[in-house]
């Protein structure tokens, strides 16, 4: 009740009375067409601002770093869209958030704090730490975008409101902490040439001392360190441009405002994307967009030979997903792995085992030994124990239909009698075991309360479907693998 007492007598809710009236007035004036009145109501147009709503909502700037997400992804899609008059979209309010968002990923990539990047058919996602705290958003392709007629942009444009100010204070407080104006101020060649990201980061320098950087951020700041890219212009320029800058590489492209030319001979890597090319240099090497993703992911310079020109390409694998948690790591993240132990130059240990057990191999075989053979003594007498059983039991039976005499077995019995004995203890072994297994699952049941018991079966309910799913995904890679073999032969 007394939010609500204090939402009664909030300023804001007093200007969007006036504004309400100012409308109104306005409305009436040019319903009368009586000109001078309207031109009097539109200079007492009112105003406002928030400031207030914004410092009340988030006390410190890692409160609003920690809620950016959803800010930095509708102030990237609003920045992709055209302008609409009939949805009240601006020209103005487009303009507004690019430049937003370009202040952003400036400040992001001059100072290395890109950590993961993703192509997906929504868009692009990134992932950066600023202050600690890891904030990813969603940035549409560049493309021409289809605006669906059951979306309210009223409700979007209200949030966007919000973001923008928010986001306008957040990289206010990012540059002072860098010792920068803002807003930029940018070059007006750059800017009429279209290279507006570049702008920004022509403007923004790399003024982060390297002592205060964590040692992430100086990997990052080295994975493409002295290498020149340049960007043929059919890639997606600005996507490319902010993650390689972010990594310490440089690059040039081809149009106005570039750099370097094409024909510069410092450069290591042509990003294209067509089958052929008009004129090759043999000085560097012609890939795919994708590489570059693929490398920041993994924090290595991975070979070329599967991303080359007209090549088909590996799977585009997502830093988002958590391989071990899923149950099922792909065969090229196994591939990826073996690539970065070969650049730190580790010996990766045997799969299902561990770190520890590859350095101290020579205790983990000596206890094996050991333990194998203590299983071995105690199967070996659990198996005379249960011959002489079944003897004691034969002799028993033949007592008592009246025959004294004792017939030893021969070898054959004794040993099929071994091989059932065998059976029927590892029968009893997994029977004893699954049963034990059940008793222990019914018995925290019946412990649970009613709300704890159904969250417990949701959630082995999840874990049923995750592991099918990895069964099916096992079973594919099994047939293709299978296919291929037989293809070859």
């Amino acid at each position: 009740m007394k939010d609500i007492l204090g939402l009664k007598h909030d300023p804001l809710l007093v200007k969007f009375r006036e504004a309400r009236t100012y409308e109104k007035k306005k409305k009436k004036a040019m319903s009368k067409k009586n000109k001078d009145l309207v031109e009097r109501v539109s200079t007492h147009k009112p105003s406002y601002t928030l400031d207030r709503p914004i410092l009340e909502r988030y006390p410190t700037f890692i409160d609003a770093l920690r809620d950016l997400d959803d800010g930095l992804t509708m102030v990237h899609l609003f920045a992709a869209l055209p302008a609409i008059e009939r949805e009240n979209i601006q020209v103005e309010r487009i303009h507004s958030c690019r430049g937003l968002s370009l202040e952003w990923q400036a400040y992001v990539s001059r100072t290395h704090k890109l950590r993961k990047a993703f192509i997906s058919v929504k868009g692009i996602y990134y992932q950066a730490e600023v202050e600690g705290q890891k904030i990813t958003w969603l940035t549409p392709h560049a493309l021409q975008q289809v605006m669906p007629q059951d979306v309210d942009y009223k409700i979007m444009l209200t949030f966007l409101e919000l973001y923008e100010n928010l986001l306008g204070f957040v990289n206010f407080k990012l540059y002072n902490s860098i010792n920068l104006k803002y807003p930029p101020i940018l070059d007006p060649r750059l800017k009429a040439s279209a290279s507006d990201l570049y702008a920004f980061t022509r403007y923004v320098e790399n003024v982060a001392d390297e002592n205060e950087d964590d040692e992430e951020t100086r990997a990052c700041k080295t994975l493409f360190k002295d290498m020149t890219f340049f960007l043929s212009r059919e890639v997606p320029r600005e996507s490319l441009l902010f993650v390689i800058t972010a990594f310490g590489g440089v690059v040039s492209w081809e149009g106005d405002g570039a750099p370097f030319e094409e024909s510069n001979q410092s450069i290591n890597y042509q990003i294209v994307d067509r089958p052929s090319q008009s004129h090759r240099f043999i000085s560097r090497d012609y890939i795919q967009p994708q590489w570059v993703f693929d490398c920041i992911n993994a924090r290595i310079i991975l070979p070329t030979e599967d991303y080359i020109v007209g090549k088909v390409l590996p799977p585009h694998l997502s830093p988002f997903v958590d391989n071990e948690a899923e149950g099922h790591e792909p065969e090229y993240a196994e591939t990826i792995k073996r690539h970065q132990a070969a650049a730190r130059k580790e010996i990766l240990p045997m799969p299902g085992g561990e770190q520890d057990d590859l350095d101290n191999a020579q205790n983990l075989l000596a206890e094996g030994i050991i333990d194998r053979t203590k299983a071995k003594e105690a199967a070996e007498r659990k198996r005379k124990m249960a011959m002489l059983q079944e003897e004691y039991h034969h002799e028993l039976k033949k007592e008592l239909e009246g025959t004294t005499q004792h017939t030893p077995a021969t070898a054959e019995e004794g040993k099929k009698k071994k091989k059932n004995v065998d059976d029927e203890e590892t029968e009893d072994d997994d029977q004893n075991l699954q049963q034990f297994a059940d008793d222990n699952d019914n018995m925290s049941k019946v412990t649970m309360s009613r709300k704890k018991r159904r969250l417990y079966e949701a959630m082995k309910i999840s874990q049923e479907r995750k592991k099918a799913s990895v069964d099916t995904l096992k079973t594919r890679k099994k047939n293709i693998q299978n296919s291929k073999k037989t293809s070859s032969h």
